[in-house]
């Protein structure tokens, strides 16, 4: 009977604090995948000395648990990752080491010692702004009361396993047009910006903003001559009166100041 291997050497250093981050990505790191960025980071938790606990056996990896990341081509203000390190740090520290080692457009925003409790649980719906370039307030508004009003808005979109129809309606909360206009400067002048704000619970299949953009089009007819530009303001715990999104770091800032 062969021996079983073992990895040489001794044991990695166990893990004697978690930490929970909320970062952003701005500008044109909204095109980084997420394995772009895992590796990103692993450069910058090198550069800041970061004293990182690592998984044992033969291959032994850094303790990095990344959750609810948004789609590639995305902005967003609220991603969120774990890490477990080796030796007790500073949050506000690492933040700013962690920060100042990323490229610009990856930004750490937040960095809590991690309380009792999942922060996968946390994450139960995201809040979106989709931006619309030149486009009439009032036809994208007539456009999403069209979208609530249905029963559902079906869409299909490829998976791994192959194309997927599913409902995009159900899983939206709440949709919003603001009554303000954004006028941005640009070479060309001044145009006009409606922006739409959607509450999306997390639903399997995830509900896209693309897959929201897709039922407008079908559901409601609505075209816009540009694509809009869209941010996850935020992401969290789901609220319904009035509908909203929770901070999912509360719990554990709540239970450093206890």
């Amino acid at each position: 009977m062969a021996r079983q291997r073992v990895p040489e050497g001794p044991p990695p250093p166990p893990a004697v604090q978690k930490l929970r981050i909320r970062y952003a990505r701005r500008g044109r790191l909204r095109f980084s995948s997420s394995r772009d960025f895992a590796r990103a980071l692993e450069r910058s938790l090198r550069r800041a000395q970061v004293p990182m606990a690592f998984s044992a056996g033969f291959h032994p990896h850094p303790k990095i648990s990344y959750a609810g990341a948004a789609p590639t081509g995305m902005a967003s203000e609220a991603e969120y990752l774990e890490i477990s390190v080796t030796e007790r740090v500073d949050p506000e520290r690492l933040r700013a080491g962690l920060d100042a080692a990323l490229p610009d457009g990856l930004d750490i925003l937040e960095v809590v010692e991690a309380g009792p409790g999942s922060l996968a649980d946390r994450l139960q719906a995201s809040e979106w702004e989709m931006v619309f370039p030149a486009a009439d307030e009032q036809v994208v508004r007539a456009a999403v009361d069209a979208f609530l009003a249905a029963t559902e808005a079906p869409v299909t979109r490829m998976f791994k396993t192959g194309p997927k129809t599913f409902d995009a309606r159900a899983a939206v909360v709440a949709a919003e047009v603001r009554d303000e206009v954004r006028r941005v400067a640009d070479e060309a002048g001044t145009h006009p910006y409606a922006i739409l704000r959607v509450v999306v619970q997390h639903t399997t299949p995830v509900v896209r903003p693309d897959d929201i953009l897709t039922a407008l089009r079908s559901v409601a007819d609505l075209e816009s001559a540009a694509s809009p530009t869209v941010t996850r303001r935020a992401q969290g715990l789901l609220q319904t009166a009035p509908a909203g999104v929770a901070d999912p770091l509360a719990a554990d800032k709540d239970a450093v100041g206890d």
